[in-house]
């Protein structure tokens, strides 16, 4: 696997826009698989600020809606949208809901499990509020689990943006 090689996957912005995350490409990313009705949905709160203390430096904090975890984000993009800026006032930048488990795992996905394995060497995304650390040049350097709080990743982060 090629480090640029996650700047050619093509996602679809909350708003229904295609981008390629070319887009971001020199920019530290987080990526999150999120959820509206999960016991760790209050990390939306951390994950802003996080974005909020770091983008000007560098950081994009990009969350991935998934509905496949006890149903805990069965709402539309709208809805989703809407929870977002009403409860936590998201600025950074939110996509459709997708699928990180299963045969209809979004391309990404597949690849960010591949890059970063999870506890024991498994591929599977265990819950919501699984992040995923990558470089500036586009390596997926760090798996973190959802129970990690945001506040936790921001020496991994700081080291990034150097």
């Amino acid at each position: 696997m090629s480090a640029h090689e996650i700047y050619s996957f093509e996602v679809k912005t909350i708003d229904g826009k295609e981008i390629r995350l070319k887009e971001y490409e020199g920019k530290a990313l987080l990526i999150v698989n999120v959820a509206s009705k999960c016991g760790f949905t209050y990390q939306y709160k951390g994950l802003e600020a996080l974005y909020q203390k770091y983008k000007d430096q560098g950081l994009v904090v990009l969350g991935f809606p998934c509905n496949q975890f006890a149903g805990q984000e069965p709402g539309s993009e709208d809805e989703i949208k809407n929870f977002c800026n009403l409860n936590y006032h998201v600025d950074f930048p939110m996509f459709a809901k997708v699928s990180v488990n299963g045969p209809e795992t979004h391309p990404l996905y597949q690849y960010l499990k591949k890059a970063e394995k999870g506890l024991f060497g498994t591929e599977a995304i265990k819950w919501n509020f699984t992040k995923f650390l990558v470089s500036r040049d586009g390596e997926v350097l760090k798996r973190f689990a959802p129970q990690t709080e945001p506040e936790a990743l921001e020496s991994e982060i700081e080291a990034q943006l150097k």
